[in-house]
C-alpha cells in the first residue's frame, strides 16, 4: 500500500564497462547506497529508479549513452560519466537540456572551466593536490621538477594548476613530458632517456595506473629508480595500488605519493563488511574486492541525489518541450527538464556526513580534504605524513602549524623514515650532472687588459686553453667546497681569430640560448640580465668607483712659515709682542720698590738675566711664558706638517664636474659602465675606452686637456686592481653608482645556485678570498691604502725656508751697516785727526780696526764670570748678588770703569760717568793705539 504511494523518479549511470571490476564495485555502491538511504527515510515519497548505460571506455559512447538515458528514459540527473573527457562533451549536453551530470570519478580542473550551474563534481579536484606536491618540494629545498603526465585531458589539465603550485615555492619547471595513453614500450624508453640527459632529478607522475606500471617497469630497466631519483605521483597511483600486481608494484620502490585521505568512522567501519558481504553475494566470481575512494564517493553521490530529488518535492517529474535545441547537425532537438533548476539548487546546499567524510559543495565540487603522504615500499605504501589545506605538512594529522614540517631541517622533518630509490635513506638533492658525460659549458670572457681579474691563453703547440685570475680561482675555490663533483670546462667567448665576441651582456645572453650552462668571470650582477639568467651570491665589493689623479697640496712657496697661524693669530700675536716693553717697565716698576737703592742703572729681569723678586712680578712673568710656550709649541707642530706631510687630494671629487667641466671620462672595454656614463648625460665624444691598466694610466696621464681623459670609471675590484700598481699617482673616489658587485651566472633556476651561494659564502668568509687576493693583487710597497689620499713624511728643502732666511740676512746685514756706520760715526775723529801726522791713512784704518776688535774682546760677553765680577762696580756688585749666573755683556759704563783711570770721577751723587771724560778717553786710547800701529 505504501509503496503504491511513491514517486518514481528516474536517474541514469553511465559507467565504463560495466562488466569490469571497477564498474561492478561503483554500480554495488550506488545502489547499497539508495538502499540505505530509503531504509532509514521510509516516509520519503519520492524513490529514484537506476537506468545504467555502458559507454565503451570513449566519448563516443558516453555521448550515445546520455543521448538515449535523456531521451528515451527522461531521467532527470546522470551519475557518471567516469573520465574526464566523457565528462566534458556531457556537460554541455547538460547545460542544453537541464539536466544534472554528476561525475564521482572526473577529477580534471578543467572541467571547472566550462563553468556550469549543471555539472556537479562529486569527486575531489586534481588542483587541491598540487598544494600537497609542492609543499613536499618546498620541504625537501628541490629547485626543478619535471611533470610526466599522459597525454591527454585528464592529465593536461592538472598541469597549470601544478605548474603555479611549483613557482609558488620557489621551484621551476624546465620540461614537461607528455606521454600518449597509446605509447608503445619503445616511445615510453625514448622519453626517459630524453630525462636522464637533464640535470633535473625529480619527477611528478601524473597518470592512470595502465600507463604508469609500465612507466616505472622501463625506469627501473635503465636505471633510473636508483639513488638520487626522486619520484612523486599524483592520488590516482597510490589510490590504486591495491590493484596492481607484485612486479608492479617492486618497480616503484622508494616512490613518494599522494593518496586520498578517508578519516576511518564508525560509519565507514560498518559499511565495509556489509558492502564486502553484498558484493560477494552479487558477483562470487569477484575474490577480495576492495573499495577504492571513487566507490565511496560514488556512494555519497547516489545518497546526496536521493536527498536532494526529495527535497524538490512530490510533484511528478518530466520535461517539457521547448525551442532550444543542442547545437549540433547530428543530434535532434531535446526536451528540457522542468525541474533540473531546483534540482541544481537542492544539490548545492546539500550538506551531510557521508562515508568519505563530511560532504559539502563548493561551486558544485566537493570540499578539499585532508591528503597522506606515503611512502611505497616493500609490497605497499606506508603512511608518513599528512597535508591539511589548513597546516600543510604535518607529522600527526590534527597537530597545529607549529609542527609544520618547515619548522625543521632536512634531517628531521618530523615525517617517518623515508626509504629513496635505491634503498637510499639520504635525502636525495634532486639534480645531478647529466648522464651523457658531458661537463660544465662555462664561458669566460676575453679581453685585453685586467687580465688579473680573467686571463685566457692559448698554447699555440697544443692548441690549449688556459684560463686563471681572481674570479676563476673564487670559482674553482667555491667548487671544491661542495659536497659533490662538479666536472666543468672554461669556453672563452670569443671569435675565430681569438678576440672577444661580444659585451659581458651578450655572453650572459649566451646561457639563454643554451650554448654555456654558466658564465664564470668578473660578470657584474645586474637587473637586466637577471632577465636572462641566474646569479650566486656576489664575491666582491659592489659599488661602481671613480679614479681620478692626485696633487700634492703642500705648501712649497717662500713665505709657508706665515701659514700655520691665521692673520688675526698673527695680529694678536704682534699686539702681544709690542706690549712686551709695557711688561718690562712693569717689572722694573715692581722690582723697584724693594731694590731701588742697589740699582745703579735699568736692566730689565727677564731679558737681562735679573732675579725677579716681587710674586706680583713672578705671577705676570709665568702667565707671559705659559702663553709664548702654547703658542710656540703650536706653531711648531703646525709648520712640521704643513713642511713633512705629503698631502695628495683628487683633482675632481665627483662625477658631476666631470661633466660640468666637460672633460673627457674612460671606461673598460665591453663594459656595462658606458650605458651608466651616458646615463649621467655624458656624450659620445667625452666617453673614451681603455683596454689595460696601461692605457688608462696613459690617459689619465695626459688630461682631458691633452686628449685623455680626468677619470677612470669601472668596477670597485678592477680600480681597486689598477691603484695597487699606480697607488702614488690616482685615488679612488665612489662609489659613485651602486652595483651588486660581480657573481657567477647560471640559468634561471639551476639547483646550483644555492650550493654555489653559500660556498662563495664560505670562500669570502674565510682566509681562503684572502690568499687569492694576495696572489693577484699584488700591492707595491709604498701602496698601503688605496682608497684615500696618500700620506707620507719627507725631508725639509731650502724652498720652504729661503724666504725666512732672506729675512734674517737683510736684518743681519743691515744691524751690521748701522753698528759700523754708528762706530765710524763716533769714531771719525780718529781717522781725520790732523795733529798726528806721523799716522798714515793705512794705520788710522788699522787702528780703527783694532781699536774696534779690542772693545768687542772686552765687553761682558767675552768675559769670564770671575772676571766680570772682579771688574764690577758697586752697582754690578749688587746686581751680581742678585743674579750670580749674569752672562750678560756688560755695559758701556762698564767698561768704561773697568779700562780707565777715568771711572774713578763718576759723581758720588749719580753715579754717571760724564760724556767728556768718556770721548776724551776714546781719543786718546785711539791715538795710542794709532800710534803703536
Amino acid at each position: 500500500m505504501a509503496q503504491n504511494k511513491t514517486i518514481p523518479v528516474n536517474v541514469g549511470v553511465i559507467l565504463d564497462d560495466l562488466n569490469s571490476r571497477n564498474g561492478k564495485i561503483w554500480l554495488s555502491c550506488i545502489k547499497m547506497a539508495l538502499s540505505d538511504f530509503y531504509a532509514s527515510h521510509a516516509n520519503y515519497k519520492t524513490r529514484l529508479v537506476l537506468n545504467t548505460r555502458d559507454s565503451k571506455q570513449n566519448v563516443v559512447g558516453a555521448a550515445k549513452a546520455a543521448v538515449d538515458l535523456i531521451k528515451n528514459a527522461e531521467v532527470q540527473a546522470i551519475l557518471g560519466p567516469v573520465t574526464s573527457m566523457q565528462a566534458g562533451f556531457l556537460i554541455n549536453l547538460g547545460d542544453q537540456v537541464h539536466v544534472p551530470i554528476i561525475s564521482f570519478s572526473a577529477t580534471s580542473p578543467s572541467l571547472n572551466s566550462l563553468q556550469s550551474s549543471y555539472f556537479f563534481q562529486f569527486a575531489q579536484n586534481d588542483s587541491s593536490q598540487v598544494k600537497a606536491l609542492s609543499a613536499i618540494v618546498k620541504a625537501f629545498g628541490w629547485r626543478q621538477v619535471v611533470p610526466v603526465y599522459i597525454d591527454n585531458e585528464f592529465g593536461e589539465g592538472v598541469i597549470p594548476f601544478l605548474t603555479d603550485a611549483l613557482e609558488e615555492v620557489d621551484a621551476c619547471v624546465p620540461y614537461r613530458s607528455a606521454i600518449s595513453p597509446s605509447a608503445t614500450d619503445v616511445q615510453i624508453l625514448e622519453e626517459l632517456y630524453k630525462l636522464m640527459t637533464m640535470q633535473t632529478r625529480v619527477f611528478i607522475v601524473h597518470m592512470r595506473t595502465d600507463l604508469s606500471s609500465r612507466l616505472f617497469a622501463k625506469a627501473r630497466e635503465i636505471g633510473m629508480m636508483t639513488e638520487g631519483y626522486v619520484w612523486l605521483t599524483t592520488n590516482g597511483i597510490p589510490n590504486e595500488l591495491r590493484y596492481l600486481n607484485a612486479s608492479v608494484i617492486s618497480s616503484m620502490q622508494g616512490v613518494l605519493g599522494i593518496q586520498t585521505y578517508v578519516p576511518q568512522t564508525v560509519k565507514l567501519e560498518e559499511f565495509m563488511p556489509r558492502w564486502k558481504r553484498q558484493f560477494q553475494q552479487d558477483n562470487p566470481t569477484i575474490i577480495d574486492a576492495s573499495l577504492d575512494d571513487f566507490g565511496l564517493w560514488a556512494y555519497d553521490s547516489a545518497f546526496a541525489l536521493a536527498m536532494a530529488i526529495e527535497e524538490v518535492g512530490t510533484a511528478t517529474f518530466g520535461f517539457q518541450k521547448t525551442n532550444a535545441s543542442f547545437n549540433s547537425a547530428v543530434l535532434e532537438s531535446f526536451e528540457v527538464s522542468k525541474y533540473g533548476p531546483e534540482l541544481c539548487q537542492a544539490l548545492s546546499i546539500t550538506r551531510f556526513e557521508g562515508i568519505a567524510g563530511d560532504f559539502s559543495l563548493v561551486d558544485g565540487q566537493l570540499q578539499s580534504s585532508n591528503f597522506e603522504i606515503v611512502n611505497i615500499n616493500g609490497g605497499g605504501a606506508r603512511v608518513i605524513g599528512f597535508w591539511t589545506p589548513q597546516n600543510g605538512l604535518v607529522k600527526i594529522l590534527g597537530s597545529s602549524a607549529n609542527s609544520s614540517i618547515f619548522s625543521t631541517p632536512k634531517s628531521k622533518l618530523g615525517l617517518g623514515p623515508i626509504i629513496w630509490p635505491g634503498d637510499s635513506l639520504s635525502v636525495p638533492k634532486g639534480w645531478e650532472n647529466p648522464t651523457n658525460g658531458k661537463k660544465l659549458r662555462i664561458g669566460v670572457p676575453v679581453k685585453d687588459g685586467f687580465t688579473e681579474l680573467v686571463k685566457v691563453t692559448k698554447d699555440p703547440s697544443t692548441n690549449m686553453t688556459d684560463v686563471t685570475g681572481f674570479s676563476i680561482d673564487v670559482f674553482k675555490a667555491a667548487v671544491e667546497m661542495l659536497p659533490y663533483a662538479l666536472p666543468y670546462e672554461f669556453i672563452p667567448f670569443a671569435k675565430s681569430d681569438g678576440t672577444s665576441a661580444g659585451t659581458y651582456n651578450d655572453l650572459i645572453y649566451q646561457i639563454y640560448l643554451g650554448k654555456f650552462d654558466a658564465v664564470v668571470g668578473d660578470t657584474t650582477i645586474r637587473g637586466n640580465r637577471s632577465l636572462y639568467a641566474d646569479f650566486t651570491m656576489p664575491y666582491t665589493e659592489s659599488g661602481v668607483v671613480m679614479v681620478v689623479p692626485v696633487i700634492d697640496m703642500r705648501n712649497q712657496n717662500a713665505w709657508v712659515f706665515l701659514k700655520p697661524l691665521t692673520w688675526d693669530l698673527w695680529l694678536t700675536t704682534c699686539c702681544f709682542s709690542s706690549s712686551l716693553l709695557v711688561l718690562w717697565f712693569g717689572f722694573w716698576s715692581i722690582e723697584s720698590m724693594k731694590t731701588s737703592v742697589a740699582l745703579h742703572h735699568i736692566k730689565l729681569a727677564p731679558v737681562s738675566g735679573e732675579r725677579v723678586v716681587s710674586n706680583l712680578a713672578r705671577f705676570v712673568m709665568v702667565i707671559w711664558v705659559f702663553v709664548m710656550l702654547i703658542l710656540t709649541q703650536s706653531y711648531t707642530a703646525s709648520l712640521a706638517s704643513l713642511l713633512t706631510v705629503q698631502q695628495l687630494q683628487p683633482t675632481v671629487s665627483d662625477i658631476k664636474d666631470v661633466l660640468r667641466n666637460g672633460d673627457n671620462v674612460g671606461y673598460a672595454e665591453n663594459t656595462h659602465i658606458y650605458e651608466l656614463l651616458k646615463l649621467v648625460g655624458f656624450d659620445d665624444s667625452k666617453i673614451k675606452m681603455f683596454r689595460s691598466f696601461e692605457e688608462c694610466d696613459e690617459l689619465l696621464s695626459k688630461g682631458s686637456a691633452n686628449g685623455g681623459i680626468s677619470a677612470a670609471v669601472d668596477e670597485t675590484p678592477s680600480m681597486k686592481l689598477f691603484l695597487a700598481k699606480y697607488c702614488t699617482k690616482y685615488t679612488m673616489i665612489g662609489p659613485i653608482f651602486k652595483a651588486a658587485g660581480f657573481g657567477f651566472a647560471f640559468p634561471k633556476r639551476s639547483p646550483l645556485i644555492p650550493d654555489l651561494s653559500r660556498a662563495v659564502l664560505n670562500v669570502t668568509e674565510g682566509e681562503v678570498i684572502m690568499n687569492i687576493e694576495k696572489k693577484w693583487f699584488s700591492v707595491e710597497k709604498n701602496c698601503v691604502d688605496n682608497s684615500s689620499p696618500k700620506v707620507a713624511s719627507y725631508s725639509l728643502g731650502l724652498a720652504s725656508f729661503w724666504g725666512l732666511f732672506l729675512i734674517a740676512g737683510v736684518a743681519s746685514i743691515l744691524a751690521l751697516i748701522i753698528c759700523v756706520a754708528s762706530f765710524l760715526h763716533k769714531h771719525r775723529h780718529i781717522l781725520m785727526h790732523p795733529d798726528d801726522s806721523r799716522a798714515s791713512g793705512w794705520r788710522r784704518i788699522r787702528a780703527m780696526f783694532k781699536m774696534f776688535n779690542e772693545k768687542e774682546h772686552s765687553s761682558r760677553m767675552f768675559k769670564s764670570p770671575q772676571e766680570r765680577d772682579g771688574i764690577a762696580g758697586a752697582g754690578d756688585e749688587v746686581n751680581a748678588a742678585a743674579s750670580p749666573n749674569n752672562n750678560w755683556p756688560e755695559s758701556p759704563r762698564s767698561y768704561i770703569s773697568n779700562h780707565t783711570d777715568f771711572a774713578e770721577q763718576a759723581t758720588p751723587s749719580t753715579g754717571q760717568v760724564s760724556p767728556e771724560i768718556v770721548s776724551a778717553v776714546d781719543h786718546e786710547h785711539a791715538i795710542t793705539i794709532a800710534r803703536t800701529c
